[in-house]
């Protein structure tokens, strides 16, 4: 089984550039399940009912979310009713929309968690508890997005569930990392698997904005870079067995 996870998506341009070239990937490297993080699509950050609706048409099967989901309120109702619409499970009790759904192909079934870290990041619940929780009915196949800032954080967090998921992405800082793996229990790794989103940019962003506001310290509003896009993914393979990892290859486009 092939599991296609594709970092970041950052603003309409980011949108475009998967519904480019996420349909042709998909059939080139026979993906069963197509996650994508989608908590930057709307331009000016968050998600709302459109961008979510570009990536679903581009092929993806699950849509995961990060601190940026709730940042527009005219997405809550959508993340309510739609079951593949993913926000960090370790949220409070009450909050809209939920942190796990399962992809069910017949065949096989396939769960999908989002979890939130905490270091650097808002004090949540700890995501190695609540994945414990989420844990006690586990599908064969599993397959967590972690969004999170600390790279150790991410490690830990992979190293605590190997071999009890399939595999687990990072997500959040825009940057592809090297360091894709296979733990020794069996579960795919890599700390971070980038952003789909404009390549001359910082993060996504306008560089000379970014520069003002750490040149400056003062308050600057974000924008969207424009220009050529990169899609950055990982293939994750799983043992239609075991449900544990085999293989990773890290994707750009």
């Amino acid at each position: 089984m092939n599991i296609l996870c594709i970092g970041d998506v950052v603003g309409a341009i980011g949108c475009r550039h998967l519904q480019q070239h996420l349909p042709r990937i998909k059939r080139e490297l026979a993906v069963d399940v197509c996650i994508v993080n989608g908590e930057n699509s709307a331009d000016g950050n968050g998600i709302t009912p459109v961008s979510a609706k570009h990536i679903f048409d581009a092929g993806a099967d699950v849509i995961t979310g990060g601190n940026h989901t709730f940042r527009r309120h005219e997405f809550y109702e959508m993340l309510e009713e739609n079951e593949f619409l993913l926000r960090p499970a370790n949220l409070p009790v009450g909050t809209p929309g939920r942190g796990m759904t399962v992809v069910d192909r017949g065949r096989y079934r396939v769960a999908v968690i989002n979890l939130q870290g905490t270091v650097y990041m808002e004090s949540l619940a700890s995501p190695f508890e609540v994945l414990d929780d989420l844990l006690k009915d586990a599908e064969k196949f599993c397959i967590v997005d972690f969004h999170a800032e600390a790279t150790a954080e991410k490690r830990a967090l992979a190293a605590y569930a190997d071999g009890r998921i399939s595999a687990l992405f990072g997500t959040h800082t825009h940057v592809a990392t090297a360091d894709e793996q296979v733990l020794e229990g069996g579960t795919g790794f890599i700390t971070d698997v980038g952003m789909t989103g404009p390549i001359h940019s910082c993060l996504g962003v306008r560089t000379e904005l970014s520069i003002e506001k750490m040149r400056t310290k003062l308050p600057v509003r974000f924008a969207t870079a424009e220009g050529p896009c990169a899609m950055d993914g990982v293939l994750f393979t799983l043992d239609d067995a075991t449900g544990k990892c085999t293989a990773v290859r890290r994707i750009r486009v």
